[in-house]
């Protein structure tokens, strides 16, 4: 196994995922004085990697209400041997018919027993699905049921053994759940930091074409978000938020008032559109108490 924690990135593909911005995000991040880290939005978790491979925290909180993501750092942090020989039978069996196993696999949490099978088969599964999918997108209906369908890849990388050995390695002693945002941030207080990257406000109406768990993500969420900002900024916490820089989320944060409160900029490519044309760089913006 990779024994450096540095070279922990993620395993997943996500939209919206942050790996392509940590660059613009390093000034922003508190760099002393930090017990715990919470990242209640985990995604691929690229911000958790990056920050964990500097060690700047005692200790990590990761939790998403996407119970398949959650289930599969689960196994890959405890039972890596097993997901990784569960990765080697769905490589063979995507190259021998890859449109056929597709969406055989893909119908698999149709199963009512699904959710009762081993956490390693199931970690597996959203990782081959994650590798092979259109885009890397995880979509679900509103039946919680994954729906995407299949990419194009000639040669997915569906197993990459250093990549997941590393990652392992860093999840070691992380704490993981399936919650709320709310109560996944409960017992944060004074010297912790809070990242929250949120299902981002739809820059139109028809932007927001993505659901990664069967709960959706709308206005009233981006509210009760934000009361939760500032109900941890009052707590002492480090709070930074990513979201698209909207005049509803601007507004959102600049009502509360926070003496410290800060919007930061920064420049983000669009991996996922429907239309070629909409694909490229557009302004987010980064919301800090500090």
């Amino acid at each position: 196994m990779v024994q450096n924690i540095t070279l922990a990135q993620p395993f997943l593909k996500w939209a919206g995922g942050k790996g392509q911005l940590l660059e613009q995000y390093a000034p922003f991040f508190p760099r002393e004085g930090m017990r715990n880290y919470y990242e209640p939005f985990v995604g691929s978790g690229a911000v958790f990697f990056a920050l964990q491979g500097q060690r700047l925290f005692d200790h990590y909180y990761l939790s998403d209400l996407n119970e398949e993501l959650i289930t599969c750092y689960e196994a890959v942090q405890s039972d890596l041997d097993a997901v990784i020989t569960e990765l080697e039978k769905h490589v063979a069996e995507h190259r021998a018919d890859a449109e056929k196993y597709y969406y055989r696999v893909r119908d698999w949490d149709r199963d009512p027993d699904w959710t009762s099978r081993p956490k390693f088969i199931r970690a597996a599964r959203m990782i081959y699905l994650n590798k092979t999918c259109y885009n890397g997108l995880w979509r679900v209906n509103s039946q919680g049921f994954f729906n995407v369908p299949m990419g194009t890849y000639k040669n997915p990388a569906i197993l990459d053994i250093e990549r997941l050995s590393a990652a392992s390695i860093a999840l070691q002693d992380v704490t993981l759940a399936v919650q709320d945002f709310r109560e996944a941030v409960s017992h944060a207080g004074p010297g912790d930091f809070v990242y929250f990257d949120p299902p981002y406000d739809p820059l139109s109406d028809t932007a927001n074409f993505t659901s990664y768990s069967a709960d959706s993500f709308g206005q009233e969420q981006q509210e009760i978000l934000a009361c939760t900002f500032a109900e941890l900024a009052n707590r002492g916490c480090k709070v930074m938020l990513s979201n698209s820089d909207t005049d509803f989320v601007r507004q959102l944060y600049a009502r509360f008032r926070i003496k410290t409160l800060r919007i930061e900029i920064v420049e983000a490519r669009r991996a996922i559109n429907s239309k070629a044309g909409k694909r490229g760089t557009i302004n987010e913006i980064v919301v800090l108490n500090y």
